[in-house]
């Protein structure tokens, strides 16, 4: 018997997509007939939050500006009642037909899961490639397969989603920092292959600039997760750097010069503050299990 949304929450960020809208929400209400539907309205200068109400949202939220779609998910959770959310976008990227296959993984024991984008989904070569780079540097970091870092397809357990909303940024990296936070308190995350559609109307996502922010997300939430991994390499550099160095003025010189003590110290400064950085993250995430 396929779930009708007694239990859910969708949460739909909406910047001026009425034409999405119009789309996505009929569908939603024939898909998940009892779900609550929740539309945030992010500064939107066309008809969302009226096209929202019309076409069967079961509330509007409206931003009086613009804060990001970040901001929009996060308000949208705090306004949900349900206690399972499931994000999705209002441009008809994401199709509702898929959310059974989230649904029914999420409740094979999963506290989230993401609806991750085939390599043909991606919206272009610059994107698949961005992506992946994350993908891989993500699942570095947190020591666990990612196999779509910035999917905004995803169903996950409300409660735990709001314990984390003061990490989440008001951009588009919300999903970048929940799914990284997830690993770090061991919360069990899987992933479902779904396909992603040609958007409609235009995209307010920068290649460029969100995408050098994204890198900024994950190293920050880096730090937050396991600090170490980020200190060591720069600790051992200028450890390796020091000693080499030292070896060479030695053996070229006969000296022990100030650049080699320099670069030794700085070095086993950074790996003490790696240290440092690690017990400050094992004191931040104790709670929020």
């Amino acid at each position: 018997m396929k779930n009708t949304g007694e239990d859910l929450s969708v949460i739909i960020p909406a910047k001026n997509e009425e034409s999405g809208l119009r789309k996505v929400l009929p569908l939603l209400k024939e898909i998940l007939p009892h779900a609550e539907i929740i539309v945030v309205n992010d500064g939107s200068t066309d008809a969302t939050a009226a096209i929202s109400m019309k076409y069967g949202a079961t509330k509007v939220v409206s931003h009086p500006y613009s804060k990001g779609n970040g901001a929009a998910i996060k308000t949208g959770a705090r306004n949900a009642t349900r206690e399972t959310v499931l994000c999705m976008d209002a441009d008809s990227q994401h199709d509702p037909s898929k959310i059974h296959m989230l649904i029914g993984k999420y409740y094979e024991g999963y506290h989230m899961v993401v609806g991750a984008r085939r390599r043909e989904s991606q919206a272009s070569f610059a994107r698949a490639f961005g992506n992946g780079l994350y993908n891989r540097l993500a699942s570095w970091v947190v020591g666990h397969k990612i196999q779509d870092l910035t999917s905004g397809f995803r169903v996950v357990n409300r409660k735990k989603f709001l314990s984390f909303i003061d990490l989440l940024p008001n951009g588009f990296s919300y999903p970048t920092t929940i799914t990284m936070a997830f690993f770090k308190v061991g919360y069990s995350v899987g992933y479902v292959e779904v396909p992603v559609y040609k958007r409609l109307g235009k995209s307010h996502l920068s290649v460029v600039k969100d995408g050098f922010r994204f890198f900024l997300i994950i190293f920050k939430i880096a730090t937050l997760h396991s600090p170490l991994k980020i200190f060591i390499p720069f600790a051992l550099a200028h450890l390796v750097a020091g000693l080499g160095y030292y070896l060479y003025t030695y053996l070229a010189f006969y000296q022990f010069r100030n650049m080699s003590l320099l670069m030794i110290s700085l070095g086993t400064v950074i790996f003490l503050m790696g240290l440092l950085s690690e017990q400050i993250t094992a004191l931040y995430y104790k709670d929020k299990i």
